[in-house]
């Protein structure tokens, strides 16, 4: 009863509040599977306000599973630009062509058939199957987690550790409209829920709130370890044109158009140092400018002025706008 009673006030709020999202249009069965699974990649790491604008051209362009399984990579990359993180799009086309061939262009409705796809992890499994399939799951995301940190006001770090949030969360109980459910508490994190400055006065179940109670909102985080990088970059340039090559030596933005670099054991001295943050790695890039052009396997030259012409990496467009501010 207990349950069911947070059930419904969050779903009844739901009802009245939740934001109006293409990906929750309502469509035939078959779409909403697909603007589940394209919707939850383009979301990891990234907010929602950033994702519309590229989900809305991205489906227009790329419409079903079938088409995502042929389309060519430069142009899904092209659709993709500016939401960064670009395993993910690869990951993406990955899985269209798994379903495609593996489950007869059905997504899967069971769990680990699901892990087993590229870039679909715990989390963004069981979003999909309570989303997209209507399983009663409670999917575990920032969002979330944040509520449920708050609601029973756990601080230490073997309370706020995921096996600890996942038996927590069965306090949120379960609903036959598993879909909404999970987006209505997702929705309660991010627009009252949310990180700095909860809005407690309008939380459907803040009566039994902790944090309220006690009026401390601060969220603890088990620190992740930020691995300290150091690079040397060189730029090669051409008239008023950078050298390019394709990554092929470095784990991330592989196969990305990149200045030449090579990894550093240890920190440089110099001013002309560029700080870049990549996930949880802290990129501490020395800039080389060299006078002697020299011949790079799959290199290529770009123009500063037509950076919008080419696919280009954000790290890459970061480090062009750099050098032309700094001539």
């Amino acid at each position: 009863m207990k349950d069911l009673i947070i059930t419904n006030k969050i779903l009844n709020w739901y009802d009245i509040n939740k934001r109006v999202l293409p990906w929750r249009k309502k469509v035939s069965l078959k779409k909403k599977q697909y603007y589940t699974l394209v919707s939850e990649f383009m979301l990891q790491q990234t907010q929602v306000a950033t994702v519309i604008p590229f989900f809305n051209k991205f489906v227009i362009n790329v419409p079903d599973l079938e088409t995502l399984a042929n389309f060519e990579n430069r142009k899904l990359i092209k659709l993709w630009e500016g939401l960064g993180y670009y395993s993910r799009v690869r990951n993406l086309k990955k899985t269209a062509q798994l379903v495609v061939k593996k489950f007869d262009k059905k997504l899967p409705r069971n769990y680990l058939e699901l892990k087993s796809l590229p870039g679909v992890g715990d989390y963004t499994a069981s979003a999909i199957l309570a989303i997209a399939f209507n399983k009663p799951i409670v999917p575990l995301d920032g969002n979330i987690e944040r509520i449920l940190k708050r609601y029973l006001y756990l601080k230490k770090e073997n309370e706020i550790n995921k096996e600890n949030l996942i038996e927590k969360k069965k306090i949120f109980g379960y609903s036959n409209r598993a879909s909404d459910y999970a987006q209505a508490l997702m929705e309660l994190g991010a627009l009252i829920c949310k990180p700095n400055n909860p809005n407690c006065e309008h939380c459907p179940i803040s009566n039994k709130c902790i944090a309220l109670k006690k009026k401390d909102f601060s969220l603890t985080r088990i620190k992740k370890k930020n691995n300290d990088k150091y690079y040397l970059l060189k730029v090669y340039k051409d008239k008023s044109k950078y050298l390019m090559i394709k990554n092929t030596k470095f784990n991330f933005l592989k196969n990305f158009s990149i200045f030449p670099m090579q990894e550093l054991s240890k920190p440089i001295r110099s001013t002309d140092i560029v700080n870049f943050k990549m996930s949880n790695m802290n990129m501490n890039i020395k800039i080389e400018h060299k006078n002697k052009v020299v011949s790079f396997p799959t290199s290529h030259w770009i123009d500063p002025k037509k950076l919008k012409n080419y696919t280009l990496p954000t790290f890459t467009k970061r480090i062009v706008r750099y050098l032309e501010s700094n001539k």
